[in-house]
Formats: C-alpha cells, sequence, structure tokens
C-alpha cells in the first residue's frame, strides 16, 4: 500500500510535470565536479560478480560510461568481502578486486575498501563457521583476523584511501554486538583488533565504522547501539576516524516517517565525539511508493533532498557514495522487489541509462551545500 496520500501524490504528480521529460543535456558538470566544488569526494559502488546477474555492473559498457562521467571515486559492492577474498581456507581470490581496482586507477578515480572484516555471521564462508579455532581460541582467532587484515590491506596497499574496517556489527533489534564466531570467542576485542590490524597494515587509510541505522520510524535500538559501540572506541583510545553512514532511505518501509530531530541528535553526538562523517551506500527504497513513475520519481527525489540537504549541513561529511548509479543493477531489485512488480527506480539513472529525477535531486544538493 502506498504511504502516499491522494494530496501528496497530486502534488508530487504536479511536481514532476513542471520538469523536462529529458534531463540528459543536464548531467554537465558532473556530480563528481559539483561535489568537488564544495569538498567532497562523490562515487559509486561497482560490481564484478557474475556478468549476468545484479552484481555484474563492472561488465556493462553503458555503467561504466556512468561512473567515468560521474565519479570520483568507487567502491567494489561485493569483492573485497570476506567471503568472495576467503571463499576457500587455502587461497585468496583478490582478482574480481583487482579488476574494479585497475579500472579505477586507468580513470583517475579513488577507491575505497568495504570491507574488511563484515561482522555478521550469514555473510562469512561457511569453513569459517564450522572452524575449529583448537585448544587456545583466542589466540587463534585473534590471529586469523590479524592475518586476513593484513593480507587484504597489504595486497592494496595506498590504492585503497578509506576502508570499512568493520561493518554492521550492531544488531537492528537489540543494540547490541552481533554473535559471530568470532565474537563468541573474543567478545568486543574483535573488534578492536580489526582496527588494531588496519592501522598497522593501512596507516595512511582512512578507517571506518560502518552500519545502516537509518533515520526512519523504527531504527531507535540500532541507533543507540551504534552510539554506544562509537562511545567505546572512543573510551577504549581504539583508533577509529569516520562513521559510514550507510543511507539506503526508506529501506525500513518507513519512507515518509522520518524522525529529524532524532536524527539529528544521533548525528550531533557522533561528530561531538570527532568523528568524520561518510555517506557510503546511498539509494532509496521505493516499495512502498505508488506504480506511477512520475509520482514515484518526484517522491524519492523528495526524500532524497529532505535528506542530503541536512547530511550536507555537517562540515564533516567529504565523501558520498551511491550504492550503484543504475537501477538495472541496484541490489533493491532482488532484496526487496516491489508487490506491484515493476521495477525499483531507486538510483540517479533508469534501466536505460537515462538520468531521473534523482540524479537532478543529487545535483541541486551539492550545489547549495556550503564548502567544508
Amino acid at each position: 500500500m502506498s504511504t502516499l496520500s491522494r494530496r501528496q501524490a497530486l502534488t508530487l504528480m504536479t511536481a514532476a510535470a513542471a520538469l523536462p521529460t529529458s534531463l540528459s543535456a543536464q548531467t554537465n558538470p558532473s556530480l563528481a565536479e559539483l561535489a568537488k566544488a564544495k569538498g567532497i569526494l562523490f562515487g559509486s559502488a561497482v560490481g564484478a560478480g557474475n556478468a549476468n546477474a545484479l552484481t555484474g555492473s563492472f561488465y556493462d559498457a553503458k555503467y561504466l560510461d556512468i561512473l567515468k562521467r560521474e565519479c570520483a571515486v568507487l567502491v567494489p559492492e561485493n569483492e573485497h568481502k570476506i567471503y568472495v577474498i576467503a571463499a576457500q581456507p587455502d587461497k585468496y581470490n583478490f582478482e574480481p578486486g583487482d579488476r574494479i581496482a585497475a579500472f579505477a586507477k586507468q580513470n583517475g578515480m579513488k577507491l575505497r575498501g568495504h570491507t574488511l572484516f563484515w561482522n555478521r555471521v550469514e555473510f562469512m564462508p561457511q569453513w569459517i563457521k564450522d572452524h575449529d579455532f583448537g585448544p587456545n581460541p583466542k589466540k587463534e582467532a585473534e590471529r586469523f583476523l590479524r592475518d586476513y587484515i593484513k593480507a587484504v590491506c597489504e595486497h592494496y596497499g595506498t590504492s585503497v584511501h578509506s576502508w570499512d574496517v568493520v561493518n554492521e556489527t550492531i544488531d537492528p533489534q537489540t543494540g547490541n554486538i552481533r554473535e559471530t564466531p568470532f565474537t563468541k570467542i573474543l567478545g568486543p576485542e574483535a573488534l578492536r583488533i580489526a582496527f588494531e590490524a588496519a592501522k598497522e597494515h593501512a596507516p595512511h587509510a582512512q578507517l571506518v565504522y560502518n552500519d545502516y541505522m537509518s533515520w526512519e520510524k523504527g531504527n531507535e535500538t540500532h541507533r543507540n547501539g551504534v552510539l554506544k559501540l562509537l562511545r567505546w572506541f572512543r573510551d577504549q583510545n581504539i583508533t577509529v576516524n569516520g562513521m559510514g553512514i550507510q543511507s539506503h532511505i526508506g529501506n525500513d518501509g518507513h519512507i515518509d516517517q522520518v524522525q529529524d530531530k532524532d536524527w539529528k541528535a544521533f548525528v550531533d553526538e557522533i561528530v561531538g565525539m570527532d568523528y568524520d562523517l561518510l555517506i557510503t551506500e546511498f539509494d532509496v527504497n521505493d516499495k512502498d511508493l505508488p506504480t506511477d513513475p512520475k509520482v514515484r520519481d518526484a517522491a524519492i527525489a523528495k526524500a532524497a533532498t529532505r535528506y542530503l540537504d541536512m547530511m550536507l549541513s555537517y562540515k564533516q561529511l567529504k565523501e558520498f557514495l551511491c550504492w550503484g548509479m543504475c537501477d538495472k543493477y541496484t541490489w533493491l531489485q532482488g532484496w526487496t522487489p516491489r508487490a506491484d512488480k515493476t521495477l525499483q527506480r531507486s538510483t540517479p539513472y533508469d534501466v536505460d541509462y537515462k538520468p531521473k529525477l534523482l540524479r537532478e535531486a543529487l545535483a541541486a544538493s551539492f550545489k547549495n551545500a556550503s564548502p567544508r
């Protein structure tokens, strides 16, 4: 069911009708150029998985053209994750990530790393879940984490300027650290070890904690758990430079139930602890918006503008990545498909590689942002 009232839908349709039917002529300057003018690094995710799937945008020349035109930084969608690199216990596979790294270098783009330690058991290789950590499990679990992070950081070296060191370790239902093979053995020290290893082997890089708590209703426990973790990092003198706010807007199905004051208090506390801010995985989930694409696009652009205008008011925010630039490859098509069977319209470009109102909303927000 749509979360928009009839009056809201009509208002958005009117707004959409007043906008140009073709936005292709408005893609200059690029989003990267507009962001750079305000001291912000703009980019996107790209996937080098299955060429015939949502994870294979890297193999689509038209998608790569969008990246080259619009982006100054790339992040591999899955290719830095442990289930790709360490799918087998006896060897590391860097080849998919290396292809993205080479493309970024060839096109003068920076590279983000995502992620060294995804502390969610469902995204760990089966062999790690079944691994026997021996008679001294604490020593062995720590050795594994340090050795793995060393291998990944040293492989990519200075080509990665910013790492999501730990990803999504807070359970949104409880606000506590998730239980995985590593936290069962090491407790929160697993997180300390990850950041210590990253600092040792990527001393040049920005070290980030990344998570998906959002500003809509229903994220209160998640936000409080993240704040508790960030306070712990500071209390323990653990080097964590930034907070990666994924920014999957509307992903909880409450796109119109925004908690502006609570969200501002949340972000204020983060920057008050002297953390940098990053938007690391921006998109807008339209699963609860009407079928009409004009209404949907206008609602998406409106939600994005409301969010970005608040977030870009923080001068600590200096990096912004979309989680994909084209609807053809957004993970949301598979993760939360729409009940009406139409495709999600969650990214700046549609399935035909044409810019949408969301692209113009991003451009306008960058233009309106204060320099940092």
